[in-house]
């Protein structure tokens, strides 16, 4: 009875090809849009990803996210280093700067300060140079995705663009800054270009504010609960902080209250649902209106409705199956094509899951509607002239 199902199935190849391009389509809407929600939502938190040493973050306790920088004061360090449970605390300076190219362009930039004697929260990956570079006079880190696509400058010899490497220099609020190495982190949501400098420089290169302090990152001793650590922080220093997965939930909580990204993608991804219930759901019956008749004959022969019952659902989840591997196969190319564009697609297992559970969803939907049919047939009707 397989063979007679799957020979009945692939017979109508019209119907077939139909039934298998709506639940491709639908797959690859769902699993990209999904990648592409993703994808985004890791960028509103990239700037803990990259300074992922650091156990957990005091900011300002007004801060609704971790880019929300309202600068504290400098004693607050020395507050936070007197806690008990701290293993080191550092200062980090956070500000978005205008560099200035020897082109005489500019080009706004995220600007983080690390502790000058630690360097703790640097990139996670360096490229080309190391961070002790740092050290070096004027030295600043640039991320290579910003050295080629934002801060590309002219080559001397031959007037041609070119990208930024190590040994060029720029402008930051009128200080010179040479260029010492070269990272890889995790871009932006606006995929703003970032330079990594000490944080006595980068109070330098900063136009004087009264405070300059944005976070303090805080290392917890071994066996210290980091929540527990937190909320002592918080009474002693009346600061914010989190650790690292609380303030990844509420930055995440921000971005998805006050943003359009989880409405746009999610649009999307009930658009694929709807076209591939649509198209295969219809197909579906149409090809099971068209057999009618031989479900009719296998009736009439003595088929159960069991039997019959299993043939729908196996020729259902062979396109299913078909569908759903051609639409993710098509989404996992894309991305991977797409893997050096500004476009950020992020697959995980969840969307993979979630995909194959909604392909499962529309199959068993367009099936239900064809048993229907079937569970009613009489066998008469392949007697009648």
């Amino acid at each position: 009875m397989r063979f007679i199902s799957f020979r009945m199935l692939v017979g109508e190849k019209g119907k077939y090809f139909a039934m298998i391009f709506g639940l491709s389509f639908s797959s690859l809407l769902m699993a990209l849009s999904s990648a592409l929600f993703v994808g985004m939502m890791t960028r509103t938190v990239s700037t803990i990803l990259n300074a992922g040493i650091a156990d957990i973050w005091v900011m300002d306790p007004k801060a609704l996210f971790v880019d929300d920088v309202k600068n504290i004061q400098d004693t607050q360090l020395y507050r936070v280093r007197s806690v008990d449970g701290v293993k080191w605390a550092v200062p980090m300076f956070y500000a978005m700067l205008k560099v200035r190219m020897p082109n005489g362009a500019f080009q706004s930039s995220l600007v983080l300060g690390l502790d000058d004697a630690t360097l703790a929260g640097g990139p996670p990956e360096m490229v080309q140079g190391t961070l002790q570079d740092l050290r070096q006079t004027d030295g600043v880190i640039v991320d290579v995705e910003g050295a080629v696509r934002r801060f590309g400058t002219t080559n001397a010899e031959n007037g041609k663009p070119r990208p930024l490497r190590v040994g060029d220099s720029m402008e930051l609020n009128d200080h010179r800054a040479n260029v010492v190495g070269l990272a890889k982190v995790q871009r932006s949501l606006l995929s703003q270009p970032v330079v990594y400098t000490t944080y006595s420089r980068a109070l330098s290169f900063s136009p004087g504010e009264r405070n300059m302090l944005a976070f303090v990152l805080v290392k917890t001793l071994p066996g210290v609960d980091a929540e527990a650590l937190c909320k002592r922080i918080r009474e002693q220093t009346g600061m914010g902080a989190f650790t690292r997965r609380q303030l990844m939930r509420m930055t995440l909580i921000y971005y998805f209250r006050n943003t359009a990204i989880p409405i746009s993608t999610g649009l999307a991804a009930i658009l694929g649902l709807i076209v591939g219930t649509a198209v295969s759901g219809q197909a579906f019956y149409s090809f099971t209106q068209d057999n009618i008749r031989y479900f009719g004959v296998l009736k009439a022969m003595g088929a159960s409705n069991a039997t019959l019952l299993r043939m729908i659902l196996l020729q259902a989840s062979v396109v299913g199956l078909i569908g759903y591997g051609l639409g993710i196969g098509a989404s996992a190319l894309l991305e991977y094509l797409m893997r050096n564009t500004l476009v950020s697609l992020e697959t995980t297992w969840h969307i993979l899951v979630g995909s194959a559970l909604a392909v499962l969803l529309i199959c068993l939907g367009s099936a239900a509607v064809s048993i229907r049919k079937v569970m009613k047939l009489e066998p008469a009707i392949v007697f009648r002239g």
